[in-house]
């Protein structure tokens, strides 16, 4: 699955609520998520209204990690077109 070009920060902080990750803090303009499922986790997002193709990449590179789930598995969970 290719990586969306348009995903915005907070578009982005909004769909990881399907893994558990709230918004627990924002400093300047970047968003801290926290999630407690599979034990404690804190991600950094710019709250950009575009990020670029790497970040986003390593975002859901680290979510993926922490989830113990493929990149892709989280892509189609958080971008799947129903």
């Amino acid at each position: 699955m290719r990586l969306p070009r348009d995903v915005s920060g907070q578009s982005l902080a909004e769909a990881l609520t399907a893994f558990g990750y709230a918004i627990t803090r924002q400093t300047g303009s970047h968003l801290r998520l926290t999630t407690r499922e599979r034990g404690e986790h804190h991600i950094t997002i710019p709250r950009h209204a575009s990020l670029r193709i790497g970040t986003l990449a390593a975002i859901l590179a680290e979510v993926a990690r922490h989830h113990e789930v493929s990149r892709d598995a989280v892509m189609d969970r958080l971008f799947r077109q129903e």
